[in-house]
C-alpha cells in the first residue's frame, strides 16, 4: 500500500484527502474487497475501471471525502504513474513547487469545478510523467 497524491508531499499544499493505493494480486478477485470496503463507508467510484477499482470515503457531510483507495495491479499504468509521479515531486523541491503554485491557481480559477481543475492539472502531470517515461493515461 502506498500513499500518493498531494498529501503524500511534504509542505505541499493539499485538499485533506489521504489518497491511498494498494496493490492486488488480480483486478477481478480484488472485487472481494467491495463489500469490507462498504462495510468500512468507503463508496465505490469508479476510475479507469480497466485497471482499477477506485473507492472513496465521505467524511460526515457526505459532500467531503476524507480518503481516497485505489486497488489495481503492480506494474499497471496507474500504478506506474501515480508512483512515478509522486517520487518526482518528493525528489525536486523545485517541480513541487511548481505544480502547488498551479494547483492554487486552478483552485481559485475553479472553486466550483473539479472536472476543470483536474484538466488543468493534465498538461503538468503529462510532462512529469514524460520526463520519466511513461505516457499519461494510456489505459
Amino acid at each position: 500500500m502506498h500513499h500518493i497524491g498531494a498529501t503524500s508531499i511534504q509542505g505541499l499544499a493539499a485538499k485533506p484527502i489521504i489518497a491511498m493505493m494498494a496493490g492486488v494480486h488480480d483486478l477481478e478477485e480484488a472485487r472481494a474487497a467491495f463489500e469490507p470496503l462498504r462495510e468500512q463507508s468507503y463508496v465505490h467510484t469508479p476510475h479507469r475501471p480497466g485497471i482499477a477499482h477506485h473507492f472513496s470515503k465521505p467524511s460526515g457531510q457526505l459532500s467531503e471525502v476524507t480518503h481516497g483507495l485505489h486497488l489495481t495491479e503492480p506494474g499497471s499504468d496507474l500504478w506506474n504513474e501515480r508512483l512515478a509521479f509522486r517520487d518526482a515531486l518528493r525528489a525536486d523541491p523545485a517541480l513541487a513547487a511548481e505544480y502547488e503554485t498551479l494547483k492554487l491557481r486552478l483552485a481559485r480559477e475553479h472553486a466550483r469545478d473539479l472536472t476543470a481543475y483536474t484538466a488543468g492539472k493534465r498538461a503538468f502531470v503529462g510532462r512529469v510523467l514524460a520526463s520519466a517515461g511513461l505516457e499519461f493515461g494510456r489505459r
